[in-house]
């Protein structure tokens, strides 16, 4: 009796698209490096040299583990989780709105006890994926019916009134995502083009208030939910009044911006080396939201371009695996959770690089963060899950064809 020992080599164990797992790869290998580079304040205030990068590095291993287990799941339970998704994300941002812990005067955080979340980011990602399985639901020749506008719209509007309150940036990105979505699924234009009207006197309107509207008046809204608008006025005002005012680049008043500019006129192009960043031990939340101005002080300009290369990268990868899938519901959610991670992406580096107002929003699959790293690989291995399908579909066509 002979035994035939069988081996499994990395292609079956990774299956999918492997351009997407490599970017996933490298993404985590610049996110080790940074952050404990960038966790320097951290480690002196705990007094341990190693903790901080340790946990960083054990929760990417936790989410690469997740983006695995993910990307094996039959594609027949994505319906069930994207409803199941929304219902708990519900619930949760409820439950954070009445007794969330705060963080940077925001009670955006759920805190379990062992863990501690952001409902917002199961949030995002279940409404991309509802939204994707409505517009490709309710669907005729022509594309998305006003049925399956009016849903998403209600869903949409619910979820994102939740989160305004205390992440504008959140609630507005989500919104944009959802919108992009309609807009590829082709919704009827008139419906479209009404919301996209409404859309733009609502900013105007916003961007106004926020703008003109004198601190004495929006002192009043303290200690009311609409506290926050406070918060989003000054830094309206501060991008774009008087950018050339050295007031604005006070060290003392506005220390991230400031920093951070700091950090990219320091970096000499090429870049000051893995590990030597200097502004790192004064730049607050440097391991998180303004961690790209460390990437570009440490690997230089052109290290900054390699990681916002690799975004890009996903979401052509994407778009292909769109094209090649043979369902509507898959082709619109791979592309909306790869338009969420890269706009996302592309936001933070521009905060970084002082071409838009500070939002709070991390780099994905980079900044620090154990709940956003779990979720950002959740959505990655849910792209890597629907490259598998379109792959085996455009086989067959080509077996097909070759046999016809």
């Amino acid at each position: 009796m002979t035994i035939r020992n069988k081996t499994i080599n990395a292609s079956s164990l990774f299956e999918g698209d492997k351009v997407i797992w490599m970017i996933l790869f490298f993404l985590c290998v610049i996110s080790v490096l940074e952050v404990y580079s960038a966790s320097s304040t951290m480690t002196f205030n705990k007094g341990a040299y190693w903790a901080p990068v340790l946990k960083h590095g054990l929760f990417l291993g936790v989410g690469v583990s997740v983006a695995w287990g993910t990307h094996k799941i039959p594609q027949r339970y994505f319906g069930y989780i994207a409803v199941i998704g929304i219902f708990v994300s519900i619930i949760f941002l409820l439950i954070t709105m009445m007794r969330g812990q705060t963080t940077n005067d925001a009670a955006r955080w759920m805190d379990l006890g062992f863990f501690s979340f952001q409902p917002s980011e199961i949030a995002k990602g279940s409404l991309v994926m509802l939204s994707a399985v409505l517009l490709s639901y309710f669907r005729d020749e022509e594309g998305a019916t006003s049925r399956a506008f009016k849903w998403v719209l209600g869903i949409t509007c619910v979820v994102c009134a939740l989160i305004v309150t205390e992440n504008l940036s959140t609630a507005a990105l989500t919104f944009f995502i959802v919108l992009l979505m309609m807009f590829i699924a082709q919704v009827p234009w008139k419906l479209f083009g009404g919301l996209l009207g409404l859309l733009v006197i609502g900013a105007a309107l916003g961007y106004s208030t926020l703008r003109f509207t004198p601190d004495s008046v929006l002192e009043k809204f303290e200690d009311t939910p609409l506290e926050r608008v406070k918060t989003w006025s000054h830094r309206l005002r501060n991008h774009v009044e008087f950018p050339d005012d050295p007031k604005k680049f006070d060290l003392n008043t506005n220390p991230q911006i400031t920093q951070s500019h700091i950090a990219i006129a320091t970096c000499n192009v090429i870049g000051r080396g893995p590990g030597n960043s200097r502004v790192r031990d004064f730049l607050p939340q440097a391991y998180s939201d303004f961690i790209y101005a460390i990437i570009i002080e440490e690997l230089g300009i052109e290290g900054g371009f390699i990681v916002m290369f690799l975004y890009i990268i996903l979401l052509f990868r994407a778009a292909q695996i769109a094209r090649r899938s043979d369902s509507l519901m898959l082709s619109f959610m791979v592309l909306g959770l790869a338009l969420l991670i890269v706009t996302q992406a592309l936001i933070n580096m521009a905060v970084a690089v002082g071409l838009f107002p500070v939002t709070g929003q991390p780099l994905p699959l980079v900044s620090r963060g154990g709940s956003s790293i779990m979720v950002n690989c959740f959505y990655i291995g849910l792209m890597i899950n629907i490259s598998r399908s379109s792959s085996n579909f455009m086989s067959k066509k080509a077996l097909e064809a070759r046999n016809a």
